[in-house]
């Protein structure tokens, strides 16, 4: 295409906005980032210059950073000698115009190569100086991965692309098969909220995508030890965590008032998911906002637990007077899994045992359940102690908490285990390859016998292979003396990683 027909394409207001984005190409700077780096950085970086696939997509909640990531990727590309014009950053949540362009992907590929870069991305390639494109919430673009699939086909660009929507990246997987791969970036991890607080340093216990040290008990022994080595550290950060939830802002704006955080958080993710990326259904039928909400409400009451299909119709035929059917209910709980705000984890299956119950609801972080409910319950023992009618809730919580964490290791397969006939419940059951680890919540100080049945139960079953356990509790006290089970708190759990 003629270079003066592409430039055409693109209005003046529109250029400007993109020569706005991309400072850089003038020989300015960007606005000043915040100095830590959460932990997908050197890995989103390694894969962006040296990377098997030629697309990496990091996906996560709203307000967890991932603009903020991409800014500092670009940040670190400059600091390494990378031209500037051989950087296009594109901002699709906030530039509605762009999405107005046919297959705006490509047409913004060929006004940058020629209005920037000044040659094709192969002739930069074959120069030694390959271009980087950052495309943030790409998943807002209909037919996105078709358009990367031809863009990386035809041109060597490393690509990098956030997306706020885990089902909308899912469904563009196929399309990108062998070309992409993926980064899953939650809320802050235990020991990020330290750093940005200013407050220390404590290192990973598990290296990133190494999951065979979980089949090993003396791993979770020593990620125990590993706990009471950095404790003060340690519960400094869960108590902030306990205060103030996971997401950036709440931390990074330490001073903010829990009010005005909570309204932040009620506007920029909340509200934010259920009125714009889930605003449009199948076949562009638009959602109900009010029946998201009150499905997104139920998952925040019921947090950690397993209601059953009569619970959730119930509650939402009464509180909207409408017959709404079970089959629509579903269908919203899978878009709220989507947007990663909650994780639904479904019952373990087994060979002769497929279970067919309900998933259990895991929130992306107890700040967004206390913001919307407008119900703060503590987490750390010495919130609990003074309020200690919260316990059964915050044990919820707790449960919770734990899903969504260990959903959010790569590759790790978890699943919850419900009661049955001759079997008691399990909270969860991690599988790696052919061995299961069940894992039993207790947050309480005082751990009973019978508080491990569940974790013994299934550890006898030589069918499970399970040669031992998980009790996660509140502190730090011994929780058990079976040889087979490691009690360790969930404090110690979240610096796994």
């Amino acid at each position: 295409m003629p270079q003066q027909d592409v430039l055409t394409n693109l209005s003046a207001g529109l250029e400007a906005n993109l020569r706005r984005l991309n400072p850089w190409w003038r020989g300015l700077p960007q606005a000043p980032l915040p100095p830590v780096k959460r932990w997908a950085f050197p890995i989103a970086l390694g894969r962006l210059k040296h990377g098997p696939t030629k697309v990496t997509v990091v996906s996560g909640p709203r307000q967890v950073g991932k603009s903020t990531l991409v800014l500092q990727l670009i940040q670190a590309l400059l600091a390494e000698g990378v031209s500037p014009d051989h950087i296009f950053y594109i901002q699709f949540d906030d530039l509605p115009e762009l999405r107005r362009l046919q297959e705006p992907i490509l047409r913004l590929a060929d006004w940058f190569e020629q209005a920037v870069l000044q040659q094709t991305f192969n002739q930069a390639a074959q120069e030694g100086q390959p271009a980087f494109l950052f495309l943030d919430e790409v998943q807002n673009l209909d037919a996105w991965a078709p358009q990367l699939k031809f863009l990386v086909d035809t041109s060597a660009v490393r690509v990098l692309a956030t997306g706020s929507s885990a089902l909308r990246i899912e469904l563009g997987r196929d399309s990108l098969a062998g070309r992409l791969s993926t980064l899953d970036m939650g809320p802050l991890l235990l020991r990020e909220i330290l750093e940005i607080r200013g407050e220390g340093h404590i290192a990973p216990f598990l290296p990133f995508n190494g999951l065979a040290p979980l089949k090993d008990k003396n791993f979770w022994l020593a990620l125990r030890q590993h706990g009471m080595k950095h404790r003060i550290l340690r519960d400094r950060a869960f108590q902030a965590f306990s205060e103030r939830g996971a997401y950036p802002i709440a931390h990074a704006a330490a001073e903010l008032p829990w009010d005005d955080l909570a309204d932040l958080l009620n506007e920029t993710v909340i509200r934010r998911a259920i009125q714009h990326d889930l605003r449009v259904g199948p076949r562009g039928a638009r959602r109900d906002a009010q029946l998201l909400e009150e499905v997104f409400r139920l998952s925040c009451r019921y947090i950690g637990q397993s209601p059953k299909q009569s619970l959730y119709l119930d509650e939402i035929r009464r509180t909207l007077a409408a017959n709404i059917g079970w089959q629509r209910i579903l269908a919203y709980l899978k878009f709220l899994d989507g947007t990663l705000l909650i994780r639904l984890i479904e019952p373990l299956e087994l060979r002769l045992k497929r279970a067919r119950g309900p998933a259990k609801l895991c929130l992306c972080d107890h700040a967004l359940r206390a913001s919307w409910l407008q119900e703060v319950v503590p987490l750390h023992p010495g919130g609990l102690e003074q309020q200690p009618h919260l316990r059964d809730l915050a044990g919820r919580i707790a449960e919770s908490t734990t899903g969504y964490f260990l959903r959010s290791i790569t590759g790790l397969d978890v699943a919850h285990f419900p009661e049955r006939a001759s079997e008691p419940e399990v909270d969860f059951v991690l599988t790696l390859g052919e061995q299961r680890i069940p894992l039993e919540v207790k947050y309480r100080s005082t751990i009973r016998w019978e508080d491990s049945r569940g974790l013994r139960s299934f550890v006898e079953k030589s069918v499970y292979n399970a040669p031992f356990g998980l009790l996660l509790t509140l502190t730090d006290e011994p929780a058990s003396d079976d040889p087979r089970i490691v009690s360790l708190p969930l404090s110690t759990l979240l610096l796994l990683r």
